[in-house]
């Protein structure tokens, strides 16, 4: 078998020292034109390829980035992976991501395993936020997405206030009056898009009915639905946590004989690629998941590499609405008529 060229041999061909070759290959000096010119000559004629561990060891640096989501099977933290991806390859890094499967017990095990890995993390998790020092606490840049991060650290997500206040206003404009949300308690949006769709609602004199999904999945929205319209005072609008809820809840509903949106309107959040397809085409807001994933690695990387890096703070992205068929404008409810009083007969 042919030996495999060494930093020795690339050094030799092109006559400088291994030192030479070694900080020329990890960027930790520069050297004049000829001298740059000569060592990459030889190591292309060469076909030399360092070993990623020998250059961690000397450098510190590993090459790699490791972003934490909720949920592989959620679209909505797939498309923040894809978007981080785009950016860590435009700037030669390497992505690593774990996925903790919404279960609050696993998160600290798996971040604490990936970040000896990586140079920084962009982290999504339902940790209480008394839990998030010890996040930062592993000595590793870190951007957190999708919630407000402690003090003195980077955070990213979308405005989740403005997101759900708008869904309000649509349907109080479609004539909408009798509106169900249906919440996932656990994550930290829910109570700011509780929040925003509460005092849209209060502006017009309307209060929201809440019911609680367990998890933010298609599952939960087919279970809680006979619940949400099968009970007393059945809504003529729903706001569901996500699309996922909305997709499985429209599901059920049509099931039950629920005509979308002739009889109900039905809101998601997320804008997941799923809910062009479904019938009817489903109306939510885009959270500019793979905006959020660019960003949020943008940042990062300000961080690890240490020149210009972003203030300590929160950047919220802006929702936008998308207006699709499962709401509609409310026919007005005919007024009862008036009961005829009888005539008397003469006499």
């Amino acid at each position: 078998m042919k030996k495999r060229p060494t930093i020795r041999d690339v050094a030799g061909q092109a006559g400088v020292s291994i030192a030479t070759v070694s900080k020329f290959i990890n960027g930790t000096q520069r050297f004049s034109a000829v001298v740059e010119r000569r060592i990459q000559a030889a190591i292309d004629e060469l076909a030399y390829h360092s070993n990623p561990l020998a250059r961690s060891m000397i450098t510190g640096k590993t090459g790699s980035i490791g972003v934490v989501i909720l949920d592989i099977l959620n679209p909505h933290f797939t498309n923040i992976v894809k978007g981080a991806n785009r950016i860590a390859l435009e700037h030669g890094y390497n992505l690593l991501f774990v996925d903790t499967e919404e279960s609050q017990a696993r998160e600290s095990d798996l971040i604490a395993a990936l970040s000896r890995r990586v140079d920084g993390l962009i982290v999504s998790t339902r940790m209480p936020q008394e839990e998030l020092p010890g996040v930062l606490a592993l000595g590793k840049p870190v951007v957190f997405s999708g919630r407000v991060a402690p003090e003195g650290s980077v955070s990213i997500g979308i405005d989740a206030y403005a997101a759900a206040y708008m869904i309000g206003e649509l349907l109080v404009k479609q004539g909408h009056r009798k509106i169900a949300y249906v919440g996932f308690a656990p994550a930290r949006p829910d109570q700011e898009r509780i929040k925003g769709l509460t005092d849209s609602l209060a502006a017009h004199g309307l209060a929201p009915t809440r019911f609680e999904a367990q998890g933010p999945t298609l599952a939960e929205g087919e279970r809680v639905c006979s619940t949400v319209l099968l009970g007393k005072g059945k809504p003529d609008a729903v706001v569901c946590y996500n699309d996922l809820v909305a997709i499985g809840f429209m599901g059920v509903a049509t099931s039950l004989g629920i005509r979308i949106p002739e009889d109900l309107s039905v809101v998601g959040i997320d804008n997941i690629p799923f809910g062009r397809f479904t019938s009817p085409a489903l109306t939510t807001v885009d959270t500019q998941s793979e905006k959020l994933g660019e960003e949020g690695m943008r940042l990062l990387l300000r961080l690890i590499v240490g020149e210009d890096p972003p203030a300590p703070g929160h950047t919220r992205l802006e929702p936008r609405l998308v207006l699709r068929d499962s709401t509609r404008v409310r026919a007005p409810q005919a007024a009862p008529r008036p009961v005829a009083k009888a005539r008397r007969g003469p006499g």
